[in-house]
């Protein structure tokens, strides 16, 4: 699991109309980087959803929200324009920037396992360093935690 204090991993990774989005592009910003399991599930809907309606409040605080999942950007923009989402979100089919930011678990359904996104959320600072790393989070009102917390670091 990725500890505060340390280095965010670094990542590039297509968004849904397929533009190559890198940490390195936001050094001037905050990011709020949260994992998702899946495009268009009732969780995943709520959290988007949220922290869309929250976008002009991360904006003033100079902060940008990127959503990760491990669906492909055609997935992602069916899911942006159906909940007209104004969130960023990237695509991570192969789960490798899953992997450096520790979210992927083994879960069992009707006695087959498969690797999952478990629901976490970093809060990243303009350097370039993890602030807040939140594992199981649940979708209901976290995004407006989320700010709470980057008010925190803004001051």
């Amino acid at each position: 699991m990725l500890q505060p204090g340390r280095p965010a991993p670094s990542f590039e990774l297509p968004d849904a109309d397929m533009n190559v989005v890198s940490l390195e592009n936001f050094r001037d910003r905050n990011v709020v980087l949260y994992f998702y399991p899946r495009d268009d599930t009732p969780g995943c809907i709520i959290e988007a959803i949220d922290f869309s309606d929250l976008d002009d409040e991360f904006a003033k605080l100079k902060t940008v929200v990127l959503g990760v999942s491990m669906d492909d950007c055609v997935s992602h923009g069916t899911f942006r324009d159906k909940h007209g989402l104004a969130v960023q979100l990237l695509a991570d089919m192969e789960g490798e920037v899953c992997s450096r930011y520790g979210v992927l678990h083994e879960k069992e359904h009707e006695g087959n396992k498969r690797i999952c996104i478990q629901r976490s959320t970093f809060i990243i600072d303009r350097k370039g360093v993890v602030k807040h790393a939140m594992y199981g989070v649940s979708p209901r009102g976290h995004a407006a935690e989320v700010l709470d917390l980057v008010k925190g670091i803004v001051k």
